[in-house]
C-alpha cells in the first residue's frame, strides 16, 4: 500500500544527522521498511526525500528511521500496524576473531545493516562458547584459525550441545582451499566466507542468515 494514495497529501519532517536523544526507538533500515510495506528500498528513500517519513543519516550516509516514526507514518497513511512487528526483540550477534581490527570492522559493517542489532565480541573459541552459552546469539560470525580453541573445535561443541544446536554461524577464514568447504559444514557451520572479507557479499549472507 503506497502512502501517495492517502488523501491528506504531503507531511512535514526533519531530516538530519542522528542528535542525542532524537531517537530511542528501534532503529530501521529502508530495507526493513521495504520488506513490512512490501515495496522497493527506492520508493522508501523517496517518501524520506520527499518528507512523508522522518529519517536522519548515519555518519555512513545511510538512511535510518525511528520505529516510533515509522509506526506514526503508516497510522497517518492509514497503511495497517503489526505490533508484533514493532515488539520484535533485536537480533544478538557474536563476532569472533583473534584480530581486534578484523572484530571492529565486522562490527561496523553489520552496524551500517542494522544499528538495533546487539553485536558482541570474543577473541578465541573458548570465550566464544562461553558468551553462546550465556547470551544465546541469533547468529556467531566465526574465524576457524584462532589460538586456544580454533573456531572448527568451537563449531563442533555450539553444534552438539542441545541449548545452542540452533545458532546459525558464518564461518570465515584466509584458509580456505579445495576441500575445505565441506570440513566447515560438516562441522556445522551454516555458511562460510573467505577473508579479506568482501564488504557487500557479507551484508547479504548477515541479511539471509538472521532471516533463516
Amino acid at each position: 500500500m503506497s502512502p501517495e494514495k492517502n488523501p491528506e497529501g504531503e507531511h512535514t519532517m526533519i531530516t538530519g544527522s542522528k542528535g542525542g536523544g532524537q531517537t530511542s526507538g528501534r532503529l530501521l533500515t529502508t530495507g526493513e521498511i521495504a520488506r513490512y510495506c512490501d515495496v522497493s528500498t527506492n520508493a522508501v528513500k523517496k517518501w524520506i526525500r520527499s518528507s512523508r517519513l522522518k529519517a536522519f543519516r548515519t555518519p555512513g550516509g545511510h538512511f535510518r528511521v525511528d520505529s516510533r516514526d515509522f509506526k506514526e507514518f503508516l497510522v497517518r497513511h492509514q497503511m495497517p500496524v503489526y505490533d508484533s512487528f514493532f515488539e520484535i526483540e533485536p537480533k544478538r550477534i557474536l563476532i569472533v576473531d583473534d584480530e581486534q581490527e578484523v572484530r571492529q570492522t565486522l562490527h561496523d559493517v553489520i552496524q551500517e545493516i542494522e544499528e538495533s542489532l546487539e553485536v558482541d565480541q570474543a577473541e578465541d573459541g573458548y570465550e566464544a562458547l562461553l558468551k553462546v552459552g550465556d547470551r544465546k546469539p541469533d547468529l556467531l560470525i566465526l574465524d576457524l584459525r584462532m589460538p586456544r580453541m580454533d573456531g572448527y573445535e568451537a563449531c563442533r561443541r555450539i553444534k552438539s550441545n542441545p541449548e545452542t544446536s540452533s545458532t546459525r554461524i558464518l564461518a570465515i577464514s584466509g584458509f580456505i582451499d579445495n576441500g575445505a568447504e565441506q570440513e566447515i559444514l560438516d562441522c556445522g557451520a551454516t555458511d562460510w566466507m573467505r577473508k579479506p572479507v568482501q564488504i557487500e557479499e557479507f551484508k547479504k549472507k548477515i541479511e539471509k542468515l538472521l532471516r533463516s
